[in-house]
């Protein structure tokens, strides 16, 4: 029998952590929620959850922890945000991370097939059992990383699991770009990885605000240039036209994306 595709269950992997992959996950999420997509985000880090503490809600009565060891169905693991998108934390306990029966996550997700539109899975960071049994989840995979060598050697590594294990791979989101810094250029990332990159994501003061206030970018900046990319990005994976401009104090950041080929407002 043939597994239903109700839902484009995508995740966001990275195989070195630090590189923005949680807020991209989220921030996604928003984004497609944002453009009247339903969507649900899973954490599926299980040993080092961060969904919940970046949403304010580090503890929720039902985690996906519990979905693991049987206590309770995942449908009961689903809290509505105030934007409307669905989030299925994770514990943050150090006991439930070592109960935690993590074979039966993908068997779980599964279950969640056909009830969003879509749903965004925040992996956990490396190529461990836990990755590989989250990817096992997935049906597409973006793959989050930073312009630097060591982040861009790491995602080869991510790159070469998602090919072993035929998962398509979307493209590459090139996060905390800054015209200031040394980052390797969008072309040599592209080589190095086989991959196309299909957005770049600034670094940006508005998602440290947002972290701040709990909440995704896309709701508390929305005309910030993270939150315009992640829109971007949301549309190009729904297969829709979005041309919302860049905030003018982001000429440099908009002249970098013409420079390699990235569609501005």
């Amino acid at each position: 029998m043939s597994k239903r595709k109700n839902s484009r269950i995508i995740a966001c992997i990275s195989s070195k952590g630090g590189v923005g992959k949680t807020t991209s996950s989220i921030n996604l999420a928003a984004a497609i929620n944002f453009f009247n997509k339903s969507v649900t985000i899973v954490d599926a880090n299980l040993t080092t959850p961060d969904l919940g503490v970046y949403l304010g809600v580090p503890i929720v009565p039902i985690t996906l922890h519990d979905v693991l060891r049987g206590k309770n169905d995942i449908t009961e693991a689903i809290y509505l945000h105030k934007s409307g998108m669905r989030v299925i934390p994770a514990s943050i306990s150090l006991q439930d991370a070592k109960r935690t029966q993590s074979e039966k996550l993908s068997s779980v997700i599964e279950k969640l097939n056909g009830t969003t539109e879509f749903i965004i899975i925040d992996c956990p960071p490396g190529l461990g059992k836990e990755a590989i049994l989250t990817l096992k989840a997935a049906d597409e995979v973006l793959i989050i990383t930073n312009p630097e060598m060591p982040s861009v050697t790491n995602a080869l590594k991510s790159v070469k699991l998602c090919q072993e294990m035929k998962k398509e791979i979307l493209g590459i989101v090139v996060t905390k770009t800054n015209a200031k810094n040394v980052d390797m250029p969008i072309n040599d990332i592209q080589d190095i990885l086989e991959i196309p990159v299909i957005e770049i994501i600034p670094e940006d003061r508005a998602i440290k605000f947002s972290q701040a206030k709990k909440d995704a970018v896309i709701h508390t900046h929305p005309e910030s240039a993270s939150a315009v990319q992640y829109k971007r990005l949301a549309a190009e994976l729904i297969g829709i036209n979005y041309n919302q401009e860049l905030p003018k104090q982001d000429n440099v950041f908009e002249f970098i994306l013409k420079w390699f080929g990235f569609k501005g407002g």
